[in-house]
């Protein structure tokens, strides 16, 4: 692998982790070599909504994706699983980072004065946890760059009090995104119907509830599905990513306009409108992941550790440890597996973050149920492959932590493939784990070990 290979990983899809399907553990194609084919059956049961691709070459994914190599991709669908969604125009908006445009620019007249600039040990610039200040990164929204200091707004068209299903993919390398609408400055409600392309509606046997939300937290690699309501003709509206506090070791995601929305009666139609009276979804034949018993509970964790302890300017290892293992940075080439589980079985995983940094945990080809935050038990209808695992603050008796159920019961993923962190600089420098499916035991295994 080096900086002119590349492959793809199709992100959230629920396909085997084999050659010219999902592998990025042995995939590497290179700029002299043949064409190559990817080709892969989407689950008949794969959740409607958004997914997305992106090239996955260890140690040099961070720069690819902040070149702009990523698409979406929609499993159609989700207004069989969402009435409300039911003939809605649709839009879809990529929201990528990337260097900044004018580094050296002075902060916008209108923010107020920071303290003195700092750069963080991957070179870009330190969180200020104030919300203002230079961003680590510039934003873009469908390639239209919105660039530090003045963050020149996109425009989105739409009818006045138009309903709109916006698909938003968070497609940045390092960036969170923390997405608002702003009417006349008063945030507007969002009627949240799908993260990470599995619609929330396990408790919602009608399927036409929506979640109300006024903001919106999308870490790298996950996406947020929600009902837009247009503004009135005249109406200042934006739609903007508030601040994201990543950490005293994390970068600086300021608040910034990403878009006006402009209300016009000529406003162009959607290029795509969800069906008007679609067929409802049948049941699914699974349990929810949430009433099935996990066969173990393990502990994993994010760290960080100077090369160098004396040197507070050294480089940064980065390492996702499954706990009671000797931290160590990934290594593409070793063959033996991090973890290793069986299909047709549940897990719960506590992840705790040991940094001073915000991390996104993202493992591949499935999807898990975050049971706790914090501590704090949650009762979602809706399952994530993407999730934010809170910074340590120094201080506590204890590391932040979150709880997962992770789903093994699909025998599309039986196979190897990896888990990380979706920083992509983290997982470049090594924050990542392997794990190795294997196929479960025939039936007659189980009745002998009961016996």
């Amino acid at each position: 692998m080096s900086p002119v290979s590349t492959n793809l990983h199709f992100h959230g899809l629920t396909i085997p982790p084999v050659c010219h399907q999902d592998d990025v553990m042995k995939t590497s194609l290179q700029p002299g070599d043949a064409p190559f084919e990817y080709r892969f059956r989407i689950p008949n049961d794969e959740p409607p909504g958004l997914y997305w691709y992106h090239p996955h070459i260890h140690g040099f994914s961070k720069n690819q994706l902040l070149g702009g190599a990523s698409g979406a991709l929609i499993v159609e669908g989700i207004e069989r699983a969402k009435k409300a969604t039911a003939g809605l125009p649709e839009r879809v908006f990529i929201i990528r980072d990337q260097d900044l445009i004018n580094p050296n620019a002075a902060p916008a007249k209108s923010e107020p004065v920071q303290p003195k600039f700092l750069i963080d040990k991957d070179g870009d610039a330190a969180n200020t946890g104030t919300g203002f200040g230079k961003p680590a990164k510039d934003l873009s929204i469908n390639y239209v760059p919105v660039p530090y200091p003045d963050y020149p707004a996109a425009t989105i068209e739409v009818r006045p009090g138009e309903r709109q299903l916006w698909r938003v993919l968070n497609a940045s390398a390092i960036t969170y995104l923390n997405l608002a609408v702003l009417c006349d400055k008063q945030p507007q409600p969002l009627g949240l119907v799908a993260m990470d392309g599995v619609p929330m509606n396990q408790n919602d046997s009608l399927k036409d509830s929506v979640d109300s939300q006024t903001h919106i937290g999308l870490p790298p690699g996950a996406r947020a599905e929600f009902i837009v309501t247009g503004p009135a003709e005249g109406e200042n509206a934006l739609l903007v990513t508030r601040t994201v506090d990543t950490g005293p070791g994390g970068e600086n995601d300021p608040n910034r306009t990403l878009a006006k929305i402009v209300a016009s009666p000529n406003a162009p139609d959607a290029r795509s409108k969800l069906q008007s009276s679609p067929e409802p979804l049948p049941p699914s034949s699974e349990k929810w992941l949430g009433a099935v018993l996990p066969v173990r509970v393990r502990h994993l964790y994010f760290s960080e550790k100077l090369v160098d302890p004396n040197d507070p300017t050294s480089a940064v290892e980065f390492y996702l440890t499954v706990d009671g293992a000797q931290p160590k940075m990934f290594d593409m080439s070793s063959d033996i597996p991090n973890i290793v589980a069986q299909q047709g079985t549940v897990e719960d995983w506590i992840i705790e973050n040991r940094s001073r940094e915000l991390h996104a945990f993202h493992i591949h080809q499935l999807h898990f149920l975050l049971l706790e935050y914090m501590g704090r038990q949650l009762n979602e209808d809706f399952l994530r492959d993407t999730v934010n695992v809170p910074f340590y603050d120094g201080r506590s008796l204890s590391y932040p932590s979150i709880r997962l159920r992770m789903d093994f019961r699909d025998p599309n993923i039986v196979g190897t493939f990896v888990y990380h962190c979706h920083l992509l600089e983290h997982e470049d420098k090594g924050m990542m784990g392997s794990i190795q499916v294997n196929p479960a035991r025939p039936m007659s295994e189980h009745i002998a070990n009961s016996r």
